[in-house]
């Protein structure tokens, strides 16, 4: 018996429709490949704006950042009440002297999360060595929802602090201020600042102390 002889022509539409498959299967792979490398550099990229607006340490905005967004904040206020917080941790240095600088880092760390865990949604910030701030939405002015924000937020950070099988007191000293727009935002933080190291002039080794300095309320 004879044997079959394919069709010359089917043979060469059978080459093309593989070859068209094969182009395609490579064209997927390489659209696949450029995706992969696209979705990399973007995740480079966000990693690289983080690292540049966040303190690697605690993971909070850093002072450039923080301004930038309280400044955003203030613009949609929307008539909110607004108050201006920076946080100073008293004697510091000591803790990195007797313990090491990896304690100061966890204590550091800690207080990160407190103050993030006091201030809930609000914007907070680690403007540089143990100095943080923060900035506060607010249902009233009042003296007394202040003092009351106050004493909480002073307490909360000093609370102790474990630090490999020891428990360690690290006392803060709070300044508040109202702030009434973007364009006040500074001076309002050179009130808070100023409450803040008068609340430190009180002297070290007592419990948490705090300071509330504004226009319209009487230094505590």
């Amino acid at each position: 018996m004879g044997g079959f002889v394919p069709d010359p022509m089917s043979v060469a539409s059978g080459i093309c429709a593989a070859g068209a498959l094969l182009t395609s299967w490579q064209l997927r792979q390489r659209a696949l490949r450029a995706e992969a490398e696209i979705e990399h550099l973007q995740a480079e990229l966000a990693a690289e704006r983080h690292a540049a607006s966040h303190d690697p340490l605690t993971g909070l905005p850093n002072r450039r950042a923080f301004y930038r967004l309280a400044a955003t904040l203030l613009t949609r206020a929307d008539g909110r009440t607004l108050i201006a917080v920076v946080v100073d941790l008293d004697d510091f240095k000591q803790v990195n002297d007797r313990f090491g600088h990896a304690a100061g880092d966890q204590v550091l760390i800690i207080v990160a999360e407190r103050l993030t865990a006091f201030a809930g949604d609000n914007l907070v910030a680690r403007l540089g060595g143990d100095e943080f701030a923060g900035l506060l939405a607010s249902p009233t002015v009042d003296r007394r929802w202040i003092d009351h924000a106050t004493r909480r937020l002073g307490e909360t950070l000093g609370a102790p602090i474990p630090l490999g099988g020891r428990s360690v007191r690290v006392t803060a000293s709070v300044g508040l201020a109202p702030v009434a727009g973007p364009a006040q935002l500074t001076e309002a933080l050179g009130r808070a600042d100023a409450a803040m190291y008068r609340a430190k002039s009180l002297g070290t080794g007592r419990p948490p102390r705090q300071l509330v300095d504004s226009p319209r309320l009487a230094e505590c």
